[in-house]
Parts: structure tokens; sequence; C-alpha cells
């Protein structure tokens, strides 16, 4: 028998429910979001966005509409190769606003992020159709994010149990609501979820300009040449959160003695990271988080 399906805590009580009914809804509501909340201080790690948010990042991008949907963007202020910081603010700070935030943070992230993707959509030249609206292509890349917590998680605290999967989906289910995806699109079991995971990976195709770019964004090219050493360290790291088909696409090596010391090196991560107090524990994506707060409350852009 498969789990259960999650229930995301979205519904709202019909008016003939009365008060009373609808505070039951909004306790129990309370109540799941504590449990993802709980969840979430034990397992999120923010040493994970450098060692692998460019894997994410390339999961993401490995579909092509996706890919070209970033490789041609003409939103210039948003390109990771000309503005790296800002797009590592609001990057990183929509997984901090999206799992952590707010309700009114969300709607108010979303709305900035919407004048964005407006202008991301081909052209007749593009190689393939896209628009940054496609709810599809959103749950793919919610769900990328939502993959890379599971791994790193496991990687560096061990297996998640059942009952931690299920908390973690439905918590991952904010990743796709606070963009255009319904709560109803979003995965209602791991079983689910996986099944999809495996069809998606499938689907993953990179020619050679995404490819190069890809690449790059693994390298770092974008750093000064004086820290071409930490691109080097970086690049290494996330080559070892992409799955097996994605590196070959890239033409990217990994050996077994790389994946044994990448292994070894998460496990000790995860054993420097458990006992550290929760805000030092989840830096940067806190402090991503509050720097968008911050701006949001003094009215300045998001994105």
């Amino acid at each position: 028998m498969g789990a259960e399906p999650i229930h995301l805590h979205q519904s709202v009580a019909h008016p003939e429910a009365g008060e009373e009914s609808a505070a039951f809804i909004r306790a129990d509501q309370s109540a799941l979001r504590a449990e993802e909340i709980k969840l979430l201080r034990r397992k999120l790690d923010g040493v994970v966005v450098f060692a692998a948010g460019t894997a994410n990042v390339v999961l993401q991008l490995s579909w092509p509409e996706v890919g070209y949907g970033v490789v041609e963007s003409r939103v210039e202020s948003g390109q990771v190769t000309r503005h790296p910081f800002k797009r590592f603010r609001t990057t990183i700070g929509y997984i901090g606003v999206a799992l952590l935030g707010s309700d009114e943070m969300r709607v108010a992230f979303r709305e900035a992020v919407n004048g964005q993707h407006r202008q991301v959509r081909s052209t007749p030249d593009s190689p393939v159709k896209y628009n940054a609206f496609n709810r599809d292509l959103q749950l793919w890349v919610a769900s990328c994010i939502h993959y890379g917590l599971v791994d790193a998680a496991t990687r560096m605290h061990g297996p998640l149990t059942s009952d931690e999967e299920i908390v973690l989906l439905r918590a991952s289910a904010r990743l796709g609501t606070t963009l255009q995806v319904p709560a109803d699109m979003w995965h209602r079991t791991p079983e689910e979820f996986w099944a999809y995971w495996e069809e998606g990976l499938e689907r993953a195709q990179i020619d050679e300009r995404v490819g190069d770019y890809l690449r790059g964004l693994l390298r770092v090219d974008f750093l000064p040449a004086a820290l071409a050493p930490l691109g080097s360290v970086l690049e290494w790291l996330n080559t070892g959160f992409l799955p097996g088909p994605v590196r070959d696409q890239l033409g990217l090596t990994w050996t077994g003695k790389d994946e044994r010391r990448h292994a070894k090196l998460m496990r000790i991560l995860g054993a420097v990271s458990r006992p550290l107090p929760h805000p030092v524990r989840m830096y940067p994506t806190n402090a991503m988080l509050w720097n968008l707060e911050l701006r949001r409350r003094l009215g300045r852009p998001l994105v």
C-alpha cells in the first residue's frame, strides 16, 4: 500500500460550516504548519546552497524549455553572469520565502516574480517554445528543488523516515504555490513524486548551447579570476549532486573515488552542522529571507 495522500492545508471552510468549523480548520492548518517548520529546522542546512545549489539549477534547466528560457532571457537584471549577487539573493530568497516566509511575503514575492516572468517567452527563432508562466515547467522547477532538499538531507543526515518524507513533501508544495502552481497539481504522495521524478529525468535533454551555459555555471566562470580555485571546489561539490544521466549529457567525469570522497565530506558537514545554533546553521538562506523582508517593508524591488 502507498502512503496516504498529503493534505496541503490550503482548504477554506464553506460559509455554512460556521465559525466553529472554521476555527477547527485553522487550528488543523496551524498544527500541520508547525510540524513542517519543526522538520525544516532539523533538516535544512545553509551550506547546501553552495555545495548543491548550482547542481539544482542544472537540473531545472535540463528541460529544454526551462534551459532556453534562461539562456535566451531578455531580463538583463536577472542574468547570473552579469549580476551574480542579485541572482543569488533572489534565488536563495525565493526558497526561504517559499518554505519559511509568511503568506504576506509569499504574495509580494509572487507578484514581483510575475513582473520578470512576463518577459520570458520564446520567439519565432527559439529552438523550443516556452513561457515562464507555464505551470508544468514551474512544477518541474519546484520538484527539482524538493528533490535537492531530500537528497542533501539524506547525504548529510541519513535517510528520511516515511513520515518525514511525507511532511517535507507537503512543505515543499509551497515552492510551487509561491509561483503559479496550484496546490492540486502538487504530488500527493512520495511515491507519486518519485514516479514523476524518474519521468522528468528521462525528459531531460541538454543540447550544446544550453550545455555550454550550464558547464560555465558549474565552473562559476563569472567569478573574478582570483577566486578560480574556489570555483574548482564548487564545481566538484555540485557535480557530485547531479544524477548520472545529467552528468553524462554534460560530459562530466565522476569516478567511484569521487563518489566516496563526496559522500564522506557530506557526512562530515552534516555532523558539524547539526549542533550549530539554528540561525548559524541556516545561513545564508535566512539572511536572504531577512533581506527580502526588509526590502519589502522599505518598498524596494524584491527581484
